[in-house]
Protein backbone atom coordinates (compact mmCIF):
# COMPACT_ATOMS: atom_id res chain seq x y z
CA UNK A 1 0.00 0.00 0.00
CA UNK A 2 1.45 3.15 -1.33
CA UNK A 3 2.43 6.10 0.84
CA UNK A 4 -0.96 8.42 -0.93
CA UNK A 5 -3.09 5.67 0.07
CA UNK A 6 -1.83 5.65 3.76
CA UNK A 7 -2.51 9.78 4.22
CA UNK A 8 -5.58 9.81 2.41
CA UNK A 9 -7.20 10.93 5.64
CA UNK A 10 -4.93 13.67 6.03
CA UNK A 11 -5.56 14.24 2.52
CA UNK A 12 -9.67 14.70 3.24
CA UNK A 13 -8.95 17.15 6.16
CA UNK A 14 -6.49 19.05 4.19
CA UNK A 15 -8.97 19.94 1.36
CA UNK A 16 -11.49 20.93 3.82
CA UNK A 17 -9.33 23.94 5.13
CA UNK A 18 -8.00 24.45 1.57
CA UNK A 19 -11.66 24.65 0.55
CA UNK A 20 -12.79 27.24 3.67
CA UNK A 21 -9.51 29.36 2.56
CA UNK A 22 -10.06 29.80 -0.53
CA UNK A 23 -14.25 30.41 -0.04
CA UNK A 24 -12.92 33.73 1.82
CA UNK A 25 -10.24 34.81 -0.70
CA UNK A 26 -13.18 35.79 -3.30
CA UNK A 27 -17.16 36.36 -2.56
CA UNK A 28 -17.71 35.21 -6.18
CA UNK A 29 -15.53 31.93 -5.75
CA UNK A 30 -17.98 30.99 -2.47
CA UNK A 31 -20.89 31.80 -4.86
CA UNK A 32 -19.80 29.72 -7.95
CA UNK A 33 -17.63 26.76 -6.09
CA UNK A 34 -21.26 24.92 -5.23
CA UNK A 35 -21.52 24.35 -9.18
CA UNK A 36 -18.67 22.28 -9.15
CA UNK A 37 -19.42 19.78 -6.41
CA UNK A 38 -21.82 17.98 -8.33
CA UNK A 39 -20.03 17.32 -10.92
CA UNK A 40 -16.58 16.26 -9.62
CA UNK A 41 -19.08 13.67 -7.57
CA UNK A 42 -20.54 12.50 -10.77
CA UNK A 43 -17.32 12.06 -12.30
CA UNK A 44 -15.67 10.55 -9.56
CA UNK A 45 -18.39 7.88 -9.44
CA UNK A 46 -18.31 7.09 -13.00
CA UNK A 47 -14.67 5.95 -12.55
CA UNK A 48 -15.92 4.51 -9.11
CA UNK A 49 -18.58 2.10 -11.38
CA UNK A 50 -15.42 1.82 -14.08
CA UNK A 51 -13.48 -0.15 -11.41
CA UNK A 52 -16.55 -2.48 -9.96
CA UNK A 53 -17.70 -5.51 -12.27
CA UNK A 54 -21.50 -5.91 -11.37
CA UNK A 55 -20.57 -10.30 -11.52
CA UNK A 56 -18.49 -10.07 -8.94
CA UNK A 57 -21.67 -10.15 -6.16
CA UNK A 58 -21.62 -13.45 -6.50
CA UNK A 59 -17.99 -13.48 -4.45
CA UNK A 60 -19.83 -11.82 -1.64
CA UNK A 61 -21.44 -15.57 -0.86
CA UNK A 62 -18.38 -17.34 -0.99
CA UNK A 63 -17.61 -16.81 2.59
CA UNK A 64 -21.43 -16.63 3.91
CA UNK A 65 -20.77 -16.02 7.70
CA UNK A 66 -18.73 -12.68 6.84
CA UNK A 67 -20.98 -11.90 4.12
CA UNK A 68 -24.68 -12.52 5.70
CA UNK A 69 -23.41 -10.77 8.90
CA UNK A 70 -21.86 -7.71 7.21
CA UNK A 71 -25.45 -7.38 5.37
CA UNK A 72 -27.32 -7.44 8.91
CA UNK A 73 -25.47 -5.40 10.55
CA UNK A 74 -25.22 -2.28 7.67
CA UNK A 75 -28.35 -2.66 6.56
CA UNK A 76 -30.48 -3.84 9.41
CA UNK A 77 -28.59 -2.79 12.65
CA UNK A 78 -26.92 0.62 11.62
CA UNK A 79 -30.26 2.52 9.71
CA UNK A 80 -32.31 1.31 13.35
CA UNK A 81 -29.39 2.57 15.54
CA UNK A 82 -28.75 5.85 13.14
CA UNK A 83 -32.50 6.80 13.63
CA UNK A 84 -32.08 5.64 17.63
CA UNK A 85 -29.26 8.38 17.98
CA UNK A 86 -30.28 10.85 15.59
CA UNK A 87 -33.82 11.58 17.38
CA UNK A 88 -31.73 11.05 21.11
CA UNK A 89 -29.03 14.10 20.34
CA UNK A 90 -31.11 15.80 17.64
CA UNK A 91 -34.99 16.44 19.09
CA UNK A 92 -36.29 18.51 17.29
CA UNK A 93 -33.34 19.32 13.95
CA UNK A 94 -35.15 17.31 11.16
CA UNK A 95 -31.97 18.83 8.95
CA UNK A 96 -29.54 17.01 11.09
CA UNK A 97 -31.35 13.77 11.21
CA UNK A 98 -31.85 13.60 7.72
CA UNK A 99 -28.38 14.09 7.32
CA UNK A 100 -26.92 11.98 10.17
CA UNK A 101 -29.29 9.29 8.79
CA UNK A 102 -27.94 9.80 5.42
CA UNK A 103 -24.16 9.66 6.47
CA UNK A 104 -25.41 6.58 8.29
CA UNK A 105 -26.90 4.67 6.47
CA UNK A 106 -24.58 4.14 3.88
CA UNK A 107 -21.63 1.63 4.14
CA UNK A 108 -18.42 3.05 2.46
CA UNK A 109 -16.87 1.42 -0.70
CA UNK A 110 -13.25 3.08 -0.67
CA UNK A 111 -11.47 4.13 2.46
CA UNK A 112 -12.63 0.97 4.26
CA UNK A 113 -10.25 -1.31 2.48
CA UNK A 114 -7.23 1.19 2.79
CA UNK A 115 -7.95 0.70 6.70
CA UNK A 116 -8.50 -2.55 6.43
CA UNK A 117 -5.01 -2.73 5.13
CA UNK A 118 -3.04 -0.80 7.72
CA UNK A 119 -4.72 -3.35 10.02
CA UNK A 120 -3.19 -6.06 8.59
CA UNK A 121 -7.04 -7.32 7.48
CA UNK A 122 -8.04 -9.78 4.74
CA UNK A 123 -8.65 -6.95 1.93
CA UNK A 124 -9.26 -9.70 -0.24
CA UNK A 125 -12.45 -10.39 1.90
CA UNK A 126 -13.37 -7.22 2.47
CA UNK A 127 -13.75 -5.96 -1.08
CA UNK A 128 -15.95 -9.10 -2.03
CA UNK A 129 -18.90 -7.20 -0.50
CA UNK A 130 -17.90 -3.80 -2.31
CA UNK A 131 -20.66 -4.44 -4.81
CA UNK A 132 -23.38 -5.19 -2.76
CA UNK A 133 -23.10 -3.01 -0.22
CA UNK A 134 -22.78 -0.30 -3.17
CA UNK A 135 -26.02 -1.65 -4.80
CA UNK A 136 -28.06 -2.16 -1.54
CA UNK A 137 -27.23 1.77 -0.67
CA UNK A 138 -28.34 3.40 -3.88
CA UNK A 139 -32.02 1.06 -3.67
CA UNK A 140 -32.39 1.31 0.14
CA UNK A 141 -31.65 4.90 1.21
CA UNK A 142 -35.11 6.51 -0.26
CA UNK A 143 -36.77 3.57 1.79
CA UNK A 144 -34.81 4.23 4.99
CA UNK A 145 -35.73 8.00 4.24
CA UNK A 146 -38.97 7.85 4.32
CA UNK A 147 -39.69 5.14 6.69
CA UNK A 148 -37.88 7.15 9.15
CA UNK A 149 -38.25 10.67 8.47
CA UNK A 150 -41.46 10.73 6.21
CA UNK A 151 -43.66 11.60 9.04
CA UNK A 152 -41.40 13.93 10.11
CA UNK A 153 -40.71 16.28 7.24
CA UNK A 154 -42.49 16.61 3.87
CA UNK A 155 -40.50 15.78 0.84
CA UNK A 156 -41.07 13.92 -2.36
CA UNK A 157 -39.54 10.51 -2.34
CA UNK A 158 -40.00 10.59 -5.77
CA UNK A 159 -37.51 13.64 -6.11
CA UNK A 160 -34.56 11.56 -4.01
CA UNK A 161 -35.39 8.97 -6.91
CA UNK A 162 -34.96 10.91 -9.25
CA UNK A 163 -31.47 12.37 -8.00
CA UNK A 164 -30.12 8.91 -7.14
CA UNK A 165 -31.50 7.90 -10.75
CA UNK A 166 -29.18 11.14 -12.03
CA UNK A 167 -26.46 11.28 -9.63
CA UNK A 168 -25.84 7.97 -9.40
CA UNK A 169 -27.46 5.42 -12.44
CA UNK A 170 -26.03 7.58 -15.37
CA UNK A 171 -22.37 7.27 -14.02
CA UNK A 172 -23.39 3.29 -13.73
CA UNK A 173 -24.59 3.05 -17.17
CA UNK A 174 -21.91 4.94 -18.78
CA UNK A 175 -18.95 3.11 -16.99
CA UNK A 176 -20.52 -0.07 -18.58
CA UNK A 177 -21.15 1.30 -21.68
CA UNK A 178 -17.55 2.63 -21.86
CA UNK A 179 -16.60 -1.16 -20.86
CA UNK A 180 -19.17 -3.04 -23.29
CA UNK A 181 -16.88 -0.24 -26.07
CA UNK A 182 -13.48 -1.14 -24.58
CA UNK A 183 -14.25 -5.08 -24.77
CA UNK A 184 -15.11 -4.77 -28.69
CA UNK A 185 -12.12 -2.38 -29.73
CA UNK A 186 -10.22 -4.48 -27.77
CA UNK A 187 -8.65 -1.75 -26.00
CA UNK A 188 -8.44 -3.85 -22.86
CA UNK A 189 -4.61 -3.40 -22.52
CA UNK A 190 -5.01 0.52 -22.48
CA UNK A 191 -8.16 0.38 -20.35
CA UNK A 192 -6.23 -1.75 -17.27
CA UNK A 193 -3.59 0.94 -17.21
CA UNK A 194 -6.66 3.70 -16.58
CA UNK A 195 -7.90 1.30 -13.86
CA UNK A 196 -4.57 0.47 -12.58
CA UNK A 197 -4.57 4.82 -11.64
CA UNK A 198 -8.39 4.09 -10.93
CA UNK A 199 -8.09 4.55 -6.79
CA UNK A 200 -5.95 7.79 -6.94
CA UNK A 201 -8.16 9.37 -10.02
CA UNK A 202 -11.21 8.96 -7.43
CA UNK A 203 -9.27 10.36 -4.58
CA UNK A 204 -8.40 13.11 -6.55
CA UNK A 205 -12.05 13.77 -7.32
CA UNK A 206 -13.71 13.36 -3.81
CA UNK A 207 -10.56 16.05 -2.55
CA UNK A 208 -12.08 18.57 -5.63
CA UNK A 209 -15.92 18.22 -4.49
CA UNK A 210 -14.72 18.23 -0.54
CA UNK A 211 -12.46 21.66 -1.70
CA UNK A 212 -15.85 22.58 -3.68
CA UNK A 213 -17.84 22.04 -0.97
CA UNK A 214 -16.26 23.58 1.71
CA UNK A 215 -15.76 26.87 -0.71
CA UNK A 216 -19.35 27.48 -1.27
CA UNK A 217 -20.32 27.12 2.26
CA UNK A 218 -17.64 27.94 4.60
CA UNK A 219 -19.25 31.08 5.58
CA UNK A 220 -22.14 28.45 6.73
CA UNK A 221 -19.74 26.11 8.30
CA UNK A 222 -17.91 28.65 10.20
CA UNK A 223 -21.25 29.81 11.38
CA UNK A 224 -22.73 26.44 12.39
CA UNK A 225 -19.49 25.19 14.32
CA UNK A 226 -21.11 23.57 16.90
CA UNK A 227 -22.70 21.03 14.03
CA UNK A 228 -18.99 19.63 14.43
CA UNK A 229 -19.16 19.29 18.10
CA UNK A 230 -22.85 17.84 18.51
CA UNK A 231 -22.13 15.31 16.04
CA UNK A 232 -19.06 14.30 17.93
CA UNK A 233 -21.01 12.22 20.40
CA UNK A 234 -23.39 10.06 18.27
CA UNK A 235 -20.77 9.36 15.92
CA UNK A 236 -17.99 8.17 18.67
CA UNK A 237 -21.17 5.95 19.94
CA UNK A 238 -21.99 4.64 16.86
CA UNK A 239 -18.21 3.87 15.41
CA UNK A 240 -17.42 2.37 19.34
CA UNK A 241 -20.57 0.49 19.29
CA UNK A 242 -20.31 -1.05 15.76
CA UNK A 243 -16.86 -1.93 16.49
CA UNK A 244 -17.09 -4.23 19.50
CA UNK A 245 -20.48 -5.48 18.21
CA UNK A 246 -18.60 -6.57 14.99
CA UNK A 247 -15.70 -8.01 16.95
CA UNK A 248 -17.63 -9.76 19.55
CA UNK A 249 -20.31 -11.10 16.88
CA UNK A 250 -16.87 -12.05 14.69
CA UNK A 251 -15.65 -14.24 17.34
CA UNK A 252 -19.11 -15.42 18.15
CA UNK A 253 -18.88 -16.69 14.55
CA UNK A 254 -15.39 -18.22 14.92
CA UNK A 255 -13.69 -15.82 11.91
CA UNK A 256 -10.30 -15.19 11.83
CA UNK A 257 -8.65 -12.48 13.37
CA UNK A 258 -7.74 -11.20 10.00
CA UNK A 259 -11.53 -11.97 8.55
CA UNK A 260 -12.69 -9.83 11.34
CA UNK A 261 -10.82 -6.69 10.90
CA UNK A 262 -12.46 -6.45 7.43
CA UNK A 263 -15.81 -6.77 8.68
CA UNK A 264 -15.29 -4.12 11.56
CA UNK A 265 -14.36 -1.42 8.95
CA UNK A 266 -17.05 -2.55 6.18
CA UNK A 267 -19.80 -1.84 9.18
CA UNK A 268 -17.72 1.40 10.68
CA UNK A 269 -17.23 3.23 7.25
CA UNK A 270 -19.28 5.35 5.84
CA UNK A 271 -20.09 6.39 2.23
CA UNK A 272 -20.43 10.19 2.45
CA UNK A 273 -19.65 11.24 -0.92
CA UNK A 274 -22.63 9.14 -2.30
CA UNK A 275 -24.79 10.74 0.39
CA UNK A 276 -23.51 14.34 -0.69
CA UNK A 277 -24.37 13.33 -4.10
CA UNK A 278 -27.97 12.78 -3.48
CA UNK A 279 -28.82 15.37 -0.67
CA UNK A 280 -27.15 18.19 -2.70
CA UNK A 281 -30.03 17.81 -5.37
CA UNK A 282 -32.68 16.46 -3.32
CA UNK A 283 -32.39 18.69 -0.68
CA UNK A 284 -30.62 21.97 -2.36
CA UNK A 285 -32.52 24.79 0.22
CA UNK A 286 -31.45 22.76 3.16
CA UNK A 287 -27.60 22.91 3.24
CA UNK A 288 -27.06 21.67 6.56
CA UNK A 289 -27.83 18.63 5.60
CA UNK A 290 -24.87 18.35 2.99
CA UNK A 291 -22.42 20.33 6.27
CA UNK A 292 -23.39 17.55 7.86
CA UNK A 293 -22.16 14.89 5.24
CA UNK A 294 -18.92 17.18 5.16
CA UNK A 295 -18.42 17.29 8.27
CA UNK A 296 -18.79 13.34 9.25
CA UNK A 297 -15.66 12.25 7.79
CA UNK A 298 -13.10 14.69 9.59
CA UNK A 299 -14.70 12.95 12.66
CA UNK A 300 -14.88 9.48 11.06
CA UNK A 301 -11.49 9.04 9.52
CA UNK A 302 -9.57 9.92 13.23
CA UNK A 303 -11.52 7.39 14.53
CA UNK A 304 -10.95 4.42 11.71
CA UNK A 305 -7.66 5.49 12.00
CA UNK A 306 -7.00 5.07 15.63
CA UNK A 307 -9.55 1.49 15.14
CA UNK A 308 -6.74 0.64 12.63
CA UNK A 309 -3.50 1.39 14.70
CA UNK A 310 -5.53 -0.54 17.67
CA UNK A 311 -6.08 -3.56 15.73
CA UNK A 312 -2.87 -4.07 13.97
CA UNK A 313 -1.43 -3.89 17.70
CA UNK A 314 -3.76 -6.72 18.71
CA UNK A 315 -2.76 -8.78 15.66
CA UNK A 316 0.82 -8.63 16.29
CA UNK A 317 0.31 -9.46 19.61
CA UNK A 318 -1.85 -12.60 18.42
Amino acid sequence: MGITAKLQPVFIIFSAFLGILIGKINIHIEHNAGNFIEVFLMIMLFFTFLGIDIKEISKSFTNLKFSMTALIINFLWTPVFSFVLSKMFFPGQIDLQIGFIMLMVTPCTDWYLIFTGLSNGNVTLGSSVLPLNLILQIILLPVYLFIFMGKTVSFDIKIIIQSIVFVLFIPLILANLIKIIINKIKFEKYFNKILEKNDGIQFALLCFAIISMFASQGSLLLVNLIIFVKLLIPLLLFFIINFFLSFCIGKKLKLSFQNIIPLIFTTSARNSPISLAIAIITFPLQPIISLVLVMGPLIELPILAINSTVLRKIGEKK
